[in-house]
């Protein structure tokens, strides 16, 4: 089977089954977790998923007909936690074709925080049930030609394109413009404002006006359902547009995420071999909450890492010469680096054995060394954003030289997620996540840029309340976009950018082009208004 995502569309006069008897606008939402999006819509998040469309075709497919070439149909499935495929949809058949170009497309919603593995089956449907919409028709009935898969996180940016007159192939990108209700207010310090008037217009209507250097009458709504047109008008005295790219318009354009891990050894954690400690390694091959953390965060940034070689370091232990350090290298080399998940994993496992677990708990040592990286890749050019990992069970002891690193780092590409694991109290790990809006200050009085923690409690996710690996990267795209903006650094040119109309709000990635609050001045003529 060919190339398994497309947006070629020849070969579509020929398709049967398709419209709206096919799969393809069924299920849209069968991609995404309601727990993970109930989760976050409760808490006023916007879940970390986006719906994108797929366009499928094939070539050199099997030819199992006699007189004629086969007729394909295409299966997309998702394969789950525990290996079964459920189906996300299917494609129109399409008659006598080994080189197939369906046009019905599947949606699929795209979450960052988890690995998708997708699996593509093809059918030869039998004449005789052609008849039927795909829908109805049984695959055990079918022969079947082939399958491919890939894991959607791996390539995560689809571009849908059309072929215009000439042969070429236009990226087709849907503009959202909706009315905004616009409404005027006459100030009351007691905050109880007075509704003066209103009007409803879209961005285009409000750039117009701004061109036309003309006003829009206010309206004042009536309890009866009509409307009084007032004399005071609203005028656009300027007018901005500013293109918002989205997490994956960098990462579809060439930007990483490098991901690094630091782990804490601090005797708190309890002695390794002890079925009690923390770093207790069960022959079971039960996970601990170390080892929790470091697979679930760690297989999904691998994929966003094209050589997955994570830096891996220890704090809080005593090394192979019995030199007590705060950021040492986990395997025990003169490499700071190891390969995939999977090494960081055999590293981890192997220092228990080698490092003696003693303290305190520092941070400041880890975090200046990540940031250290960060700064170099940052002054070099490298298109890469960095995720270190802290796994720690114990209360900081260097907490204000914590902040301080933190809010040095403030200013490079770099987000850290922190989880917690056992039964300390971590209430300083909040404060260092300033989720209640409150940035980080230095000892010296200086202002974090942005915030760029995340802190996570393990006995939350043993609980169920929540899910380490979703919990922890619910903030990573904003602070990666807030940095990205904050420097003026665009996605890398590429076929991707060929239309500029074509750009994504903040984290989603739906396309429009944002216009932000600050970007449309107003002003307010009439006899009883004055601004």
């Amino acid at each position: 089977m060919g190339g398994c995502l497309s947006g070629d569309l020849k070969g579509g006069e020929q398709a049967i089954g398709g419209g709206v008897h096919g799969r393809s606008t069924m299920n849209n939402d069968t991609g995404h977790n309601e727990a993970i999006h109930h989760f976050y819509r409760v808490r006023g998040h916007s879940p970390l998923f986006t719906q994108i469309e797929l366009s499928l075709s094939a070539s050199n497919l099997r030819d199992l007909d006699i007189t004629s070439k086969s007729d394909p149909m295409a299966v997309l499935y998702v394969k789950k936690m525990n290996g079964t495929l459920e189906e996300l949809g299917r494609t129109e058949v399409i008659l006598n074709s080994l080189n197939p170009a369906w046009i019905d497309k599947i949606h699929v919603a795209y979450q960052f925080e988890i690995v998708q593995n997708l699996v593509f089956y093809v059918y030869d449907v039998d004449t005789k049930y052609h008849n039927i919409t795909v829908k109805a028709l049984n695959f055990n009935e079918q022969d079947f030609l082939g399958e491919t898969s890939c894991v959607l996180s791996e390539d995560p940016f689809l571009r849908i394109s059309r072929q215009t007159e000439d042969g070429n192939h236009v990226p087709i990108c849907k503009t959202e413009d909706d009315p905004l209700l616009i409404e005027c207010f006459d100030f009351n310090s007691n905050g109880n404002h007075v509704l003066i008037g209103q009007l409803h217009r879209s961005v285009s209507e409000l750039e117009k006006l701004h061109k036309d250097r003309s006003g829009a009458n206010l309206i004042f709504p009536s309890h009866h359902g009509q409307e009084k047109v007032l004399k005071g008008q609203l005028f656009v005295d300027q007018f901005i547009e500013k293109e918002h790219f989205s997490f994956l318009d960098y990462i579809s354009s060439g930007f990483e995420l490098n991901f690094m891990v630091a782990i804490d050894f601090t005797a708190s954690n309890g002695t390794p071999r002890n079925q009690d400690s923390l770093h207790y390694i069960d022959p079971s091959g039960r996970l601990n909450s170390y080892q929790q953390a470091i697979m679930e965060v760690g297989e999904v940034i691998q994929f966003y890492d094209s050589d997955r070689r994570f830096p891996a370091w220890g704090f809080g232990g005593r090394t192979y010469d019995g030199t007590l350090s705060h950021c040492f290298n986990l395997n025990g080399t003169n490499a700071y680096e190891v390969e995939g998940v999977q090494g960081i994993m055999a590293a981890y496992a192997s220092a228990l054995h080698n490092v003696t677990l003693a303290g305190p708990t520092l941070f400041s040592h880890v975090i200046s060394m990540a940031a250290q990286m960060a700064s170099q890749a940052a002054s070099n050019g490298i298109t890469k954003y960095f995720v270190l990992l802290i796994i720690t069970d114990g209360v900081l002891t260097d907490i204000q030289e914590t902040m301080d690193a933190l809010v040095r780092a403030s200013d490079l590409p770099l987000s850290i997620l922190i989880v917690g694991v056992g039964n300390a109290d971590f209430k300083q790990m909040e404060v260092l996540d300033a989720d209640d809006g409150h940035r980080l200050e230095s000892s010296i009085g200086r202002i974090a840029t942005r915030d760029i923690v995340q802190f996570v409690p393990m006995q939350e996710v043993h609980s169920g309340q929540i899910s380490v690996v979703q919990a922890l990267l619910e903030e990573l795209p904003g602070q990666f976009l807030t940095y990205m903006r904050s420097r003026n650094i665009k996605p890398l040119h590429g076929p991707e950018q060929s239309n500029p109309e074509c750009c994504h709000p903040p984290i989603l990635g739906k396309g429009v082009v944002e216009l932000p609050f600050d970007g449309v001045k107003m002003s307010l003529l009439g006899p009883s208004l004055t601004c």
